[in-house]
């Protein structure tokens, strides 16, 4: 029995490590392509698609959405969500939901300083936004948070794992439309915000593996 378990997380381990490598592949794809200007016909086409789907009710739930993917918001739930565990004893949790929130936080600063890419301009925007769009903080820290929140639950409730994976999912990919919709964002914006938040959401959910094994022994 112990050594099918150790099998199992073996898999896991190489399943997320696998997963990282392949985000990482792709954030770097897309930022090349940024960089020399490549994918400016691709993003133009779809957000312009999405445009022709506004009306005045999704713009009220698109802000709806957006305002529960924003950074600040997400800081407020991770100081709850914090508090909360830090209550319960979840020492390691609430250290783990910290650093990760801390980081993607400073890593999207980071990325939008370096490459600078300048926010879409095809129509007048509903929202305030800052200047330069690239990866988005959004998608990205979304990705983090929400999806850090959803492992604990899944760990805690295995049962309702599939509910719990699938409602985490459509939340995050709803926050970065929203982002398209509002016309804030390019398209790659949204999927180099995404694969970059993956790759640092395992690296602090496997880095909180490998110290609650430390520990254990």
């Amino acid at each position: 029995m112990r050594s099918r378990l150790l099998s199992l997380l073996l898999k896991v381990r190489i399943g997320g490590l696998l997963l990282a490598a392949f985000a990482l592949w792709v954030f770097a794809q897309i930022a090349e392509e940024v960089l020399e200007a490549e994918s400016y016909a691709f993003d133009t086409s779809i957000l312009l698609t999405i445009r022709s789907w506004h009306s005045p009710l999704l713009d009220i739930a698109m802000l709806g959405i957006t305002f529960i993917g924003d950074p600040l918001v997400l800081s407020i739930i991770c100081l709850i969500l914090g508090a909360w565990l830090l209550q319960r004893q979840q020492k390691s949790e609430a250290t783990t939901l910290a650093i990760a929130a801390t980081g993607a936080i400073g890593l999207n600063i980071l990325l939008k300083q370096l490459f600078s890419r300048d926010r879409p301009a095809l129509w007048d925007r509903i929202v305030d936004v800052g200047q330069y769009s690239f990866p988005s903080g959004h998608a990205m820290v979304s990705m983090v948070i929400y999806g850090f929140i959803g492992y604990i639950l899944a760990t805690r409730y295995r049962r309702q794992q599939v509910g719990i994976i699938s409602l985490t999912t459509l939340l995050i990919t709803a926050i970065g439309f929203s982002r398209l919709y509002l016309g804030v964002h390019w398209p790659t914006d949204i999927i180099a915000g995404y694969a970059a938040g993956l790759v640092w959401l395992i690296a602090c959910i496997s880095s909180s593996r490998i110290w609650h094994r430390y520990r254990a022994k």
